[in-house]
């Protein structure tokens, strides 16, 4: 099972892509090259992804900054005994906060966010979501960013469909299951496919799109 760790590990999927699908070398010139973008693991790293939902890149920064300062260390136990006020006080929606709450009682309960690393990612992508208010998305950004798996291709991300579609010359944004099929051809390497997809994105229509 690949793992993306490291700068070489980037290289190599993107090398191993490039054999692979023919399509892609034109994106590859054209992106530029792929930062590898690791970020912490455990509840810290899977609360940053949750908190930085549906907001700018700006306000994600801030209220993450004061969710680090309300909840030292992200501890679930901590989470579990803290009152709304304390949730509210440092910017946080109540979608987010049940989120929250339903990922520190899943750590509480045995569930080790770090160990989802050392198992196939459909595995651990079906463990991530059965936690209340962990969709697609959310689970396939941890596994690819702060577990490095590389055999995770995020098909909600509307930034990658765009990218996708514009690549491969379609007329409108390819929809989820479409992308899905497309990525399906680049295992086991779709992790460094999205990272090259975004980096695509980014050059072409000069947006940052990395979710994290």
């Amino acid at each position: 099972m690949a793992r993306i760790n490291t700068d070489a590990d980037v290289a190599e999927g993107l090398a191993w892509l490039a054999r692979r699908d023919r399509r892609l070398h034109a994106v590859i010139d054209v992106a530029g090259p792929l930062p590898l973008r690791r970020t912490e693991g455990g509840l810290p790293g899977l609360a940053r992804i949750v908190v930085g939902q549906q907001v700018s890149v700006a306000s994600a920064a801030a209220i993450w900054q004061r969710t680090q300062t309300s909840f030292p260390g992200l501890v679930a136990a901590d989470i579990l005994a803290a009152d709304e006020s304390r949730f509210r006080a440092a910017g946080l929606s109540m979608p987010k906060i049940r989120t929250l709450r339903a990922v520190a009682t899943a750590c509480n309960e045995g569930l080790d966010l770090d160990r989802l690393a050392t198992i196939p990612a459909e595995e651990a992508h079906g463990r991530l979501t059965a936690i209340k208010g962990i969709g697609p998305w959310t689970a396939d950004i941890y596994l690819l960013f702060c577990l490095g798996h590389a055999d995770v291709f995020p098909a909600g991300d509307l930034a990658l469909r765009k990218a996708v579609g514009d690549a491969f010359g379609a007329d409108e944004t390819p929809s989820i299951e479409g992308v899905a099929e497309i990525a399906a051809d680049w295992s086991p390497w779709r992790g460094v496919a999205a990272r090259l997809f975004w980096a695509y994105y980014r050059a072409t229509r000069q947006k940052a799109a990395v979710p994290v």
